[in-house]
């Protein structure tokens, strides 16, 4: 059986190239980046060159790029960097954020005194940004926005945010994991205090993340001990994940998945007509990423028979207290529930072919025709 990966939001595999990095820096470079002697200055300089790789390529100076384990860590560092240290105020949030942001709000909030306000989106998924400034008050001590949804690909209007609240003197952090090597992404043209990145999305290995910290803002450190990364991320720091991290920069085009998810999402319509929704459909969406709910089916009931049939998907739907419940985007979306149950993302990579897209509707059809079988529709 063939098997056909379809899930690259969740992570693009590692790249030859990546992988190759991070092997030839663990070989060479092998010392403790802190330590003066010939190896550990050897692994100093493999962590800066990375660091400069990425500055150069999200448009940022080397100094204001922080390296983490990753992006919940990056964005967990931000908010509570920004919360420790600021009066009791609010934390503004889009209801669509990922949970390393929303949930991480909740938690820091709640420990330093703070309220959280949610700005839900329109019903495609694309935040309001006169709503969502409206929603900032001279209390607010931070503002979240994502710059592209991860389940539906929606790209939010964060220029025109964060020019409105930079000018009111509120903070601002970007989710920008999906952003990177999907779009085009400059932090010094967008303005952002925080922007926040994954490797593994791009195809660079997993555990390895940056936070980008604009210039002269301050921020409480996450972690104490050695005062790595500027007394802003104490721990030994990771060369050879920043050394694949800076090889996997660019190396994925992902702009040209868009003639496969038009394909894609014409298939789909095709074979389920009105029984299918595609979220987020009229909103400017990530080229690579569709997703799509089938009237009437379970999403994880056909994740599982996507897997069985060798395809890699993710379901819109997560598993709350024995109950299948829609993902909290899709909630907030208002989308129907009919079509909101049975969600499913696909989103696209390297290899991908149109032919593996027209096997995987013809195997979702088969699987809906069975479903509906065994429940007795048929």
């Amino acid at each position: 059986m063939k098997r056909v990966f379809l899930d690259y939001n969740a992570t693009c595999p590692p790249l030859a190239e990546a992988i190759e990095a991070f092997a030839r820096t663990a070989r060479e470079a092998g010392g403790n980046p802190s330590s003066l002697h010939w190896s550990g200055r050897a692994a100093r300089k493999t962590l800066e060159d990375a660091r400069e790789a990425l500055a150069a390529f999200v448009g940022a100076d080397p100094g204001e790029i922080v390296l983490t384990s990753g992006a919940t860590e990056a964005n967990n560092l931000a908010i509570a960097g920004v919360l420790a240290e600021a009066p009791r105020g609010e934390i503004v949030i889009s209801a669509i954020e990922h949970p390393s942001v929303r949930e991480a709000a909740k938690a820091w909030a709640a420990r330093f005194g703070h309220r959280v306000v949610e700005v839900p989106p329109e019903r495609n998924g694309r935040i309001s940004a006169e709503r969502f400034c409206a929603a900032v008050s001279s209390s607010t001590r931070l503002a979240c926005l994502m710059w592209a949804n991860n389940e539906t690909g929606v790209i939010q209007p964060v220029e025109e945010v964060v020019s409105a609240l930079a000018a009111r003197g509120i903070p601002v952090l970007v989710d920008g994991v999906q952003a990177l090597g999907k779009i085009p992404v400059d932090v010094h043209a967008l303005g952002a205090d925080f922007v926040s990145f994954s490797a593994h999305k791009i195809g660079g290995v997993k555990g390895v993340g940056a936070l980008f910290v604009r210039r002269g803002m301050r921020l409480a450190p996450l972690l104490a001990g050695g005062g790595q990364e500027r007394g802003r991320r104490s721990g030994t720091e990771n060369p050879p994940g920043a050394a694949a991290f800076a090889a996997a920069l660019g190396r994925v085009d992902f702009a040209a998945c868009a003639s496969l998810r038009a394909h894609l999402e014409a298939r789909l319509k095709a074979a389920f007509g009105e029984d299918v929704m595609i979220f987020g459909e009229d909103a400017p969406r990530l080229a690579n990423t569709t997703m799509f709910g089938i009237r009437g089916m379970d999403g994880e009931t056909l994740l599982m028979q996507m897997d069985l049939a060798g395809f890699a998907v993710s379901a819109g739907s997560a598993c709350a207290s024995g109950k299948h419940e829609p993902s909290h985007v899709l909630a907030a979306m208002r989308a129907p529930r009919a079509y909101a149950h049975g969600a499913i993302r696909v989103s696209l990579g390297p290899g991908v072919r149109s032919e593996d897209l027209d096997a995987f509707v013809d195997a979702l059809e088969k699987a809906r025709e069975r479903l509906k079988l065994m429940a007795g529709w048929g």
